[in-house]
């Protein structure tokens, strides 16, 4: 179930959906996603499939995860990283694999602190965490090369388009009118923001506010 074999037939899988980028193939084979979700679900850890992890929230198909960071990855530099919605982790740890530095927000407290002691047992030292409202960014450590956003808003937060860098990438999921939901791929070229639709998604809506 936790086997290397089991994580190389997940690898495998997603190389036949269309991943090609090898650091993003090889982070993912390298990190445990059966700790990132509850005991009882554990055997399910390396399907190709969304699980919940409680407060309402799933991690995400590893499709998804490998698809949204191999957009990121491709087409530019990743040496500050901004992720919206920390969850159980399993995405930004991906993400600490490829990047210099992560700084990843969660507006549930409860799965921020999983998280960050996810990230204690796995010796990932280059993530900085913050609970918070994912809408405003994190204007501190703005600009950033890359924006993720792993729940889904109904508009673009432009916090987040002001607080990409010059040659900056964001990868987000937008609710359309009528509730289907598209991925976009942003790029911010001489200031002016480009948007390029990649696939359509299911995900959890990005919400306001905190929980403690």
């Amino acid at each position: 179930m936790t086997s290397q074999r089991t994580r190389s037939r997940l690898i495998k899988r997603l190389r036949e959906k269309g991943i090609i980028e090898e650091n993003v193939l090889s982070a993912m084979e390298q990190l445990p996603r059966h700790i990132f979700i509850d005991e009882a679900l554990a055997h399910r850890a390396y399907e190709d499939s969304a699980l919940p992890i409680g407060m309402g929230q799933t991690i995400s198909q590893p499709y998804i995860v490998a698809r949204m960071t191999e957009l990121l990855v491709m087409s530019g530099p990743m040496n500050r990283v901004l992720e919206i919605g920390t969850g159980c982790g399993y995405q930004t740890s991906v993400l600490s694999k490829l990047a210099s530095h992560v700084f990843s927000i969660e507006r549930i407290l409860p799965l921020q602190k999983q998280a960050i002691e996810r990230f204690k047992v796995l010796n990932l030292s280059n993530i900085t965490c913050r609970h918070g409202d994912g809408h405003q960014g994190w204007k501190e450590y703005a600009p950033f090369d890359a924006i993720i956003v792993t729940a889904a808003p109904d508009n673009v937060p432009q916090p987040l388009v002001e607080q990409l860098a010059e040659g900056g990438r964001m990868v987000i999921p937008v609710t359309k009118a009528g509730g289907d939901q598209e991925l976009f791929l942003l790029e911010k070229t001489d200031g002016q923001v480009s948007t390029m639709k990649i696939e359509d998604v299911k995900f959890v809506p990005l919400l306001g506010g905190t929980v403690e």
